[in-house]
């Protein structure tokens, strides 16, 4: 199959095959040229075999992190590209998966939408260890794409900064702020997305017009703003709504 979802069955875990995954070409995405540049290149660099980066996308709800993921399976599933959904819940299996993969000839990337931890989640661990840190070898076909709303994926507090220490003049954060930003630091690669402002948005709402083949008139412009004030937003998500 071209995707795949790690799912628990009982104490073990399987892949479950996607026979028909969610995809569609990259020029359905507007308004994250610069993003997508730099999520292509990696990509690519992967599938020929050299040095890549697991990556880190957060910002803004639906401005696209997870559009671009799912579009990379249409555009590379013909040069051995495949997709793997794996949930926070089942971070703990990644060692598993990796396993599994190593010896394939198809370069993977496992795919974890919308991470994020909480206060006293002990499944970040497993994220860690995976992305560098265990004794382990890191197989070469596989990576880790993650998007999140936060940019550290853990909650970041007032008290963690007041636990920072000044030594001789430098500032030494808590051990708090080290825990949770030597999680984001293990990805190589991190694409910040940010809110559209309203000529983004309508190029957004151009796009899927076009896709419906349609128009932006003027009618539909106020339209589509009228909608994007309605729901508090501008977004991708948004104008595709």
């Amino acid at each position: 199959a071209l995707a795949y979802r790690w799912q628990s069955v009982g104490r073990r875990g399987v892949l479950e095959s996607l026979p028909n995954p969610h995809t569609f070409p990259l020029n359905r995405l507007a308004a994250v040229d610069t993003q997508m540049q730099r999520l292509v290149r990696n990509t690519e660099q992967f599938l020929e075999g050299r040095p890549a980066n697991n990556v880190l996308m957060s910002g803004a709800r639906g401005t696209g992190k997870s559009s671009l993921v799912k579009a990379l399976l249409h555009e590379y599933a013909a040069r051995g590209l495949r997709l793997i959904e794996v949930d926070k819940t089942h971070l703990a299996d990644l060692a598993d998966i990796v396993e599994l993969l190593a010896e394939r000839p198809e370069r993977f990337i496992i795919y974890c939408d919308d991470l994020s931890f909480e206060e006293g989640d002990d499944a970040y661990k497993a994220l860690k260890t995976a992305l560098d840190g265990g004794l382990a070898r890191r197989a070469d076909n596989v990576l880790i794409y993650a998007t999140s709303n936060r940019r550290h994926l853990m909650p970041e507090r007032m008290q963690d900064n007041l636990d920072s220490r000044n030594v001789n003049g430098e500032i030494h954060p808590g051990e708090a702020v080290e825990e949770k930003v030597s999680l984001s630091e293990r990805f190589g690669l991190w694409l910040s997305f940010y809110p559209f402002d309203q000529d983004t948005y309508l190029a957004a709402v151009a796009v899927w017009l076009a896709h419906h083949q349609l128009k932006l008139t003027p009618r539909a412009e106020r339209a589509a703003l009228l909608w994007a004030l309605t729901r508090g937003a501008r977004s991708g998500r948004v104008a595709w709504q």
